[in-house]
């Protein structure tokens, strides 16, 4: 028999012992019915008819006072009303004769009252005659016996009928407490049977998936050699069969790969050994799950055990846990500048810097399932940098005088001497004398970046009304905006606060990139000066509707010397960098957005006061 043949047979079985209960219970009400029914129909018309005969009587007799009080006019009329009253309750009751006893009393009723009507004929003879004594002394003697008698036996007849309705009542009380009796014991034994059946049913089917379960926790312990023994041939032995050649499958693979799986793991535990930056590996609770060497030597951990560190046990002052929550909350990486991705580590006397990134691990359903957090030294980049950076000091400085004096030099010349050259040689005088400027220029520039970078920048801080910045630039580049036919315009936020800056400085950042603006801007065009406030900060932008930067190299303007490609103006190549150094000593960012043929948006940011 197959599993569904079983569970069918299980409900048919519960559905026939409650099929068996509602038929009893239906039979018990019938039979209590068909005995309320019989009190009502029985004798309930028996009574109502001794009831109203009663009455008609007694509107009989009372006509018959009324004629004895005189009112001959009245009193006969009611009589005969009441006597047709009562004749048709009579005939109900002869109808309605059900009872051992009631026939001889309906009997007795019309005889009697047979009589009564003879006895009330001879008083109307009497009341035609005259006179009151006798016509009263007529109704005690005849009449009111004969109405006494006829009341008495229909109070009996009621009487009667009442008790047999009560016995009737008592019956079906008794038939109404053997139904609940016997319907409760079917209901009780039903439901008994019902609970041994499926106990039974149950135990049938767990005891199979019990085995299922233990030999699934088996083969989980690694345990292949696990069987379920097949006992039917239904759904639940085939299931038992096809368990048993997927053990027997995966023994098998399990033999064939274990070694496989064993090679691989040691050749990924060797190339994460042989990585000299530091790897470290979390989980979603900043627990850490992995970490190699490397890691181990920078964070000075020894070999205690990963799992039982955490990210604030191994970073506690930074803010790479931070970043590393965030990732996790976001599902995303945090944009961090590569300058803020920079920690200082102690070993020993020595001070190491390293460059850490954050990397999100996703599992098949594109979840997030860790995180890898790497190391790289950069303690060598940084130092050369710091050594390029005393070298182009030096060097700018030792070309400072010798360029003075040049520059001296050539514009002697071109006062002095100018007139009496010939024009190939005034030209070569004049082109000397853009390059000495040029570098001049240059060597300023590379002083001032030295500087900032080296953190030696002199910062006068006051509180700076951002209005102030931009009647500025109007005032320096009217002149030049009027001969390139270039409008400079500005929009700003009403009640803009005032921002803690080094008004200078900041003076020198707008006028670079207003500068820059419009050496790109064609004749015509449009430069617009931006404030607007976010948060804490107010958002300084300078916009054109130039010719646009290339997305591949708007990542790379604020570098160092860098020029795009096509676009060179003769400049350093140095303003922008100068720029974003001046920017970020003032505690803000600054960056580019940029659409080619449509323009670009410089922005960068400042503390409101």
């Amino acid at each position: 028999m197959t599993l569904k043949r079983r569970i069918l047979s299980g409900y048919a079985v519960a559905f026939a012992l409650m099929a068996m209960v509602v038929a009893w219970a239906v039979a018990n009400i019938v039979s209590l019915g068909k005995a309320s029914d019989a009190i009502l129909r029985e004798n309930y018309r028996s009574i109502l008819a001794a009831e109203n005969m009663v009455d008609a009587l007694e509107r009989q007799d009372s006509g018959i006072l009324l004629v004895i009080a005189g009112d001959t006019q009245t009193g006969p009329t009611q009589f005969r009303e009441h006597d047709a009253t009562f004749l048709e309750w009579l005939a109900r009751a002869k109808d309605n004769i059900t009872i051992d006893g009631e026939a001889e009393l309906v009997q007795s009723i019309d005889t009697a009252y047979s009589m009564y009507r003879a006895a009330v004929d001879s008083l109307w003879r009497t009341v035609e005659e005259g006179g009151s004594p006798p016509v009263l002394s007529a109704y005690q003697e005849s009449v009111f016996p004969a109405f006494s008698r006829i009341r008495e036996l229909c109070i009996e007849l009621r009487d009667l009928n009442e008790e047999t309705m009560y016995a009737a009542s008592v019956r079906a009380g008794k038939v109404a407490k053997r139904a609940i009796w016997s319907t409760v014991i079917v209901a009780v034994s039903a439901l008994i049977i019902a609970l041994v059946f499926s106990l039974f049913l149950v135990e049938r089917f767990v005891g199979p998936i019990r085995r299922f379960m233990d030999a699934s926790r088996k083969i989980s312990s690694g345990d292949y050699t696990v069987q379920v023994p097949v006992e039917t041939h239904d759904e639940l032995g085939h299931l038992a069969a096809e368990f048993n050649q997927m053990a027997t499958q995966l023994g098998r693979f399990h033999e064939m790969n274990i070694e496989e799986i064993i090679s691989e793991k040691n050749k990924g535990e060797a190339i994460l050994s042989s990585i000299e930056d530091g790897l470290v590996v979390f989980d979603t609770k900043l627990k850490v799950t992995g970490i190699n060497p490397a890691a181990r030597r920078i964070l000075d951990l020894g070999f205690s055990e990963a799992s039982i560190l955490q990210c604030e046990g191994i970073f506690p002052e930074s803010d790479i846990c931070g970043l590393i929550r965030k990732t996790i909350e976001t599902g995303m990486q945090p944009a961090v500048p590569d300058e803020q991705r920079i920690i200082t580590i102690n070993e020993g006397k020595q001070t190491r810097y390293y460059l850490f990134s954050v990397t999100a691990i996703r599992g098949r359903d594109r979840k997030l399932t860790g995180i890898v957090l790497l190391l790289k030294d950069v303690t060598r980049l940084r130092e050369v940098e710091r050594l390029k950076s005393e070298f182009v000091m030096a060097a700018s400085h030792e070309l400072r005088t010798p360029l003075t004096s040049l520059g001296m030099s050539v514009d002697l010349l071109l006062e002095n001497v100018a007139g009496k050259l010939v024009e190939k040689d005034r030209e070569l005088l004049q082109a000397a004398h853009e390059e000495v400027q040029r570098m001049k220029a240059l060597v300023d520039d590379l002083l001032d970046l030295s500087k900032i970078e080296a953190g030696r920048i002199e910062l006068d801080f006051e509180n700076v009304l951002v209005p102030t910045f931009f009647d500025h630039l109007y005032s320096v580049f009217k002149s030049q905006m009027d001969i390139k036919e270039v409008s400079l315009t500005s929009e700003m936020n009403e009640g803009l606060p005032a921002v803690r800056a080094d008004a200078n400085k900041i003076t020198w950042v707008l006028t670079n990139l207003v500068s820059n603006a419009l050496r790109y801007v064609d004749k015509g065009g449009r430069i617009q000066l931006m404030a607007r406030r976010i948060g804490p900060y107010i958002h300084l932008s300078v916009r054109d509707d130039g010719s646009g930067i290339s997305p591949e190299y708007q990542s790379k303007v604020f570098q160092k010397f860098f020029q795009v490609k096509g676009r060179e103006t003769g400049g350093t190549g140095l303003g922008l960098a100068i720029c974003k150094e001046i920017v970020r000593a003032h505690g803000g960012t600054i960056w580019v957005e940029s659409t080619i043929g449509q323009g670009s948006t410089f922005t960068f940011t400042l503390q409101v006061a």
